[in-house]
């Protein structure tokens, strides 16, 4: 089994609900090359753990982008999965970002917010939704989306390293307080027992067990198949081809003409697209041939 993934559980009779994510070779695709400052990585790590696992609940072909902005060290993070769970994602911060409170971090009282953008094919154009960043964590500020958006009580503990990325997820759905009224509390303080290096270190089935053991024996669990996550930047020559083209020939000799060539910075991938002159022309006479057949 793959160390990527998101992998779903319920404990029927209660009606909770719930998932445990783990990126491993996925997260440390996305850092490599980055030089992320520690306290930007752990960010953005959070970041990537809830965005595979809210990805994972689309039940039709789609891509969940999410975005967390503000005025602080940390001004941008960026997280785009679809619902293959193919993801990538990128932070944008200071040279230099010292610990900190994660709203001080993001300039949460400074305008930040967090962005959901959900693209459908079947849409004309993307569904966009935007909060503010309530919480002291990316936790806390994923609870509070998740309430707003879901209307149920829901519960995330993250965490992150240089080499994985992890997350617990918990959600009260509606007839739990009808099957049993204090299992919600019962269960959700079981879970914030859970230690760092047992999110990023155990197997699904052993933190299970360790968690809710008695809650496991007593009501029974059902744990889900897993769903594979993996990071997923190819290159797209062709797109970057048509951005040119759309430039026109007369502006895209212009920038050819002050700077040598055309660059172009896909920054969300981690990688530059250059053009030379004669690759500039080619593009052009390329589109004329198209148009005179």
């Amino acid at each position: 089994m793959s160390d990527s993934f998101v992998r779903r559980f319920l404990f029927e009779h209660l009606d909770i609900r719930g998932a445990i994510v783990h990126l491993g070779d996925t997260w440390q695709q996305m850092q490599a090359g980055r030089d992320y400052q520690p306290t930007v990585a752990r960010l953005l790590g959070d970041m990537a753990s809830v965005t595979a696992l809210i990805a994972a609940q689309l039940k039709q072909p789609g891509r969940l982008t999410f975005q967390l902005r503000g005025n602080g060290p940390v001004q941008l993070l960026v997280m785009d999965c679809n619902e293959q769970l193919q993801m990538r994602g990128m932070a944008r911060s200071n040279p230099v970002v010292l610990a900190a409170p994660v709203p001080e971090l993001l300039g949460a009282h400074q305008g930040g917010q967090l962005m959901l953008s959900l693209d459908l094919p079947t849409a004309r154009q993307p569904y966009q939704s935007y909060v503010p960043l309530v919480g002291d964590s990316t936790a806390a500020i994923f609870e509070h989306y998740l309430e707003q958006s879901e209307q149920q009580a829901s519960r995330l503990f993250l965490t992150a390293n240089d080499d994985a990325a992890a997350c617990l997820f918990l959600q009260k759905m509606p007839d739990a307080d009808l099957r049993d009224a204090d299992a919600w509390n019962r269960i959700t303080h079981l879970a914030s027992t859970v230690k760092d290096e047992e999110l990023l270190g155990l197997d699904v089935e052993s933190l299970l067990t360790r968690l809710f053991h008695e809650e496991m024996e007593q009501h029974g669990i059902r744990v889900y198949d897993p769903q594979p996550v993996v990071y997923h930047c190819p290159e797209d020559w062709n797109k970057v081809r048509d951005m040119i083209r759309s430039l026109g020939r007369h502006d895209a000799e212009a920038i050819v003409a002050e700077h040598g060539e055309i660059l172009i910075r896909d920054d969300i991938c981690n990688r530059d697209y250059r053009f030379s002159p004669e690759d500039v022309a080619a593009i052009f006479a390329d589109s004329e041939g198209k148009a005179l057949n």
